[in-house]
């Protein structure tokens, strides 16, 4: 679908998924803000792409989600450039990493994953609010079926750490997210679209901390750009609908076309969802009420 005059923001562009979305929107005339923690490897995509499409419009900006601090640097120089986003997709995260904190002192998965991209939209909102046709796209995982966040120990304080719970975690965290802002916006005139995605089994370097998915990626991982279409259809599909949740079609959701899916019966736990949005407000300090003029604490 043409994406002439639209602008996309994209986290985690330099690689992976986000790479392969911010070269497919490119190709149908967007115009790309590549969110990238490391500018030197966007600007690696960036050549590659105008390679193959010399009349793409790609803008590099630095963006680290495990800092709260770079997330509304990145959100104050977006509204300086531009009046509207029309499309938000909170791509980037990692994924089964060693135990460390964020800048803020969040566990890294739930940090980068949830807080940052939690912070990152309520603070953009306005903007996707000014498009006729906003749309937000979270990125979840099949792992968020073996999500069970301890609201009393998220950043894994008392706990042995787990690194593939913790990573689960973030992604039924990423589903609260999607479908409790789906539900703020529902009453709201000109609201954004908000969907999420997950690409099934899929052979990105956010693997590289698993030895098992190494293995197992030349036997039933899909290619990145198969593994991309469920994250596009969510972006750009006109018969979306707000709260709904694409993935692969086949067996368990690992491969396929993409379709419309469900997640799991947790991940629609309203009561869980708005106990992880206030303590997604109190800790980054990114209040979306009123809903029209999120705002952000400076300290």
């Amino acid at each position: 679908m043409d994406q002439t005059g639209k602008t996309i923001i994209i986290t985690g562009a330099s690689s992976g998924l986000g790479k392969e979305a911010a070269r497919v929107l490119a190709m149908k005339r967007g115009t790309i803000v590549m969110a990238v923690r490391n500018v030197q490897k966007g600007d690696t995509v960036d050549a590659a792409i105008r390679k193959e499409y010399p009349e793409a419009t790609l803008i590099i900006e630095h963006l680290d989600l495990s800092s709260l601090r770079s997330v509304r640097e990145f959100s104050q120089r977006i509204a300086v450039r531009f009046e509207t986003v029309d499309i938000l997709i909170n791509n980037a995260g990692v994924m089964a990493c060693p135990y460390s904190v964020t800048e803020d002192g969040f566990e890294i998965q739930m940090g980068t994953n949830h807080f940052g991209h939690f912070a990152l939209t309520g603070l953009l909102l306005p903007l996707l609010i000014n498009s006729p046709s906003g749309r937000i796209v979270a990125t979840s995982s099949v792992a968020h079926r073996q999500g069970n966040i301890n609201f009393d120990d998220i950043n894994w304080e008392k706990r042995s750490y787990k690194t593939w719970d913790a990573y689960s975690d973030s992604k039924l965290a990423n589903l609260y997210f999607a479908y409790e802002l789906s539900r703020k916006l529902r009453d709201l005139d000109h609201a954004p679209v908000v969907t999420a995605a997950h690409p099934g089994w899929t052979a990105t370097d956010l693997q590289k901390h698993s030895l098992i998915f190494r293995l197992m990626n030349p036997l039933v991982g899909q290619d990145v750009a198969r593994g991309t279409l469920p994250t596009l259809r969510a972006a750009t599909d006109p018969m979306a609908e707000s709260g709904s949740y694409y993935g692969p079609s086949g067996f368990l959701g690992l491969a396929g076309d993409p379709v419309v899916t469900q997640s799991n019966t947790t991940s629609y736990d309203t009561e869980q969802a708005q106990r992880l949005w206030k303590l997604s407000e109190d800790l980054t300090n990114v209040q979306f009420h009123p809903i029209m003029n999120p705002s952000a604490s400076t300290s």
